[in-house]
């Protein structure tokens, strides 16, 4: 019977360590150590939120840069993809609806579009576009804003990542500082 007293108070004791304490000093800490990232990444535009630099919001402004298509429409609250095969019809069903909505200009042969302008990302939910993505919407984006296109390369190079640890990955650049930039400039 003992060991059983003994059971059930070490059990206690951790539920409240590892459900209770825990946590709050792991909260603390990022808090302290990290605050921007602790509460969400939230961006901000003239005092109100905009957005979060960790996900992606659905942008139709012809003067503005665009996200990858998602499959859950944006929506944060649950991230997914559609997991169709490449020889699902409605792969390809959703691959054509998404030609049609891209924001590459007309001109550029859709052999010369990547599948990540037309493919929702695994989450659905990423922020970031691949520099080609970018700058495929220039033209689009220069028309629109009445910014010279070389104006908005230089945009896109100032706001590009580099390779993850130098190592890893591909060069991206985040779709709300892109546009964040654009808007700024366009206010002035």
């Amino acid at each position: 019977m003992a060991n059983v007293w003994r059971s059930i108070r070490f059990t206690v004791i951790l539920g409240i360590l590892l459900s209770v304490i825990y946590p709050l000093f792991v909260t603390l800490i990022g808090n302290l150590v990290f605050p921007f990232q602790a509460k969400g990444s939230m961006v901000r535009l003239h005092g109100h939120i905009v957005g979060s630099q960790l996900i992606a919001q659905k942008v139709t402004n012809p003067g503005l840069f665009w996200p990858r298509p998602s499959f859950v429409h944006y929506a944060a609250n649950g991230s997914g993809a559609s997991n169709y095969g490449p020889t699902n019809p409605l792969l390809v069903k959703s691959v054509a609806a998404n030609l049609k909505h891209d924001g590459v200009s007309p001109s550029v042969p859709v052999s010369e579009i990547p599948p990540s302008m037309v493919e929702s990302s695994g989450s659905g939910l990423d922020p970031d576009i691949t520099i080609t993505d970018a700058l495929l919407q220039i033209p689009r984006i220069s028309k629109a804003t009445g910014i010279r296109e070389e104006s908005l390369k230089q945009l896109v190079a100032k706001k590009e990542t580099g390779l993850y640890w130098g190592l890893w990955g591909t060069p991206m650049v985040n779709v709300m500082e892109l546009n964040l930039a654009l808007e700024r400039r366009l206010s002035q």
